[in-house]
């Protein structure tokens, strides 16, 4: 096996399968999320918490952390990599609090809010970034990242459009086969974001060691 020194920059392979994947889990999550926030208001106007908390797991826990997740073991390097537990579980939890808020801000009170859809917005986008960037850095790896900052914010621009995006949808869209497209937009615009922040970063080899074969 070829030996790698430090200071080289390390070349990431994608498994093509778990990309595909993460798309689907996406979508999926973003469907769910979808028809539970058209649901989230009462006849009486009161939120249905129920079943905020369902649009909050399926958006933030199921089509944003777990396709971000699926996306980050897609991610193959030449050196071994573990992660954070601690960190992974945080930016779980982040996710799915800060897509209910946004939820809620959006429409959760009474009616869809255009003010409450900006900041929710956001909130959202900003959190989504967050999240990717926290579960890059729970990466343990004998590497080091350097980022380019022009690419880190192209994807918050991305991660605050698709959050846009996705609540205007969430409370303006009720059949199904408009919110099944819809589910589909959304998770084409997850999985860009954190595509594009994955390329933000470059991997560089941190002590003298191995090269591993990818699978």
């Amino acid at each position: 096996m070829t030996p790698l020194v430090v200071g080289q920059l390390l070349s990431p392979e994608y498994s093509l399968g778990l990309v595909a994947l993460s798309f689907l889990i996406s979508f999926a999550g973003s469907l769910v999320a979808l028809i539970c926030a058209g649901r989230m208001v009462n006849a009486d106007g009161k939120p249905n918490l129920a079943l905020v908390a369902c649009a909050a797991v399926a958006l933030g826990g199921i089509g944003i952390w777990s396709m971000h997740f699926i996306g980050m073991l897609a991610y193959r390097l030449p050196v071994a990599i573990s992660y954070n537990l601690p960190l992974t579980i945080v930016s779980l939890v982040a996710a799915i609090l800060i897509s209910g808020i946004a939820l809620y801000l959006a429409g959760g009170r009474r009616k869809f809010s255009k003010p409450g859809w900006a900041a929710g917005s956001l909130l959202a986008g900003l959190g989504v970034c967050v999240m990717h960037y926290m579960g890059m850095f729970a990466m343990n790896m004998r590497a080091s990242m350097e980022f380019d900052m022009g690419t880190v914010v192209l994807s918050v621009v991305i991660a605050i459009t698709a959050a846009a995006a996705a609540l205007w949808l969430a409370f303006n869209l009720r059949k199904l086969s408009h919110q099944i497209a819809a589910a589909a937009v959304m998770g084409v615009a997850v999985c860009t974001m954190h595509y594009v922040g994955m390329t933000a970063a470059s991997m560089i080899c941190a002590t003298p060691t191995v090269r591993i074969n990818s699978p």
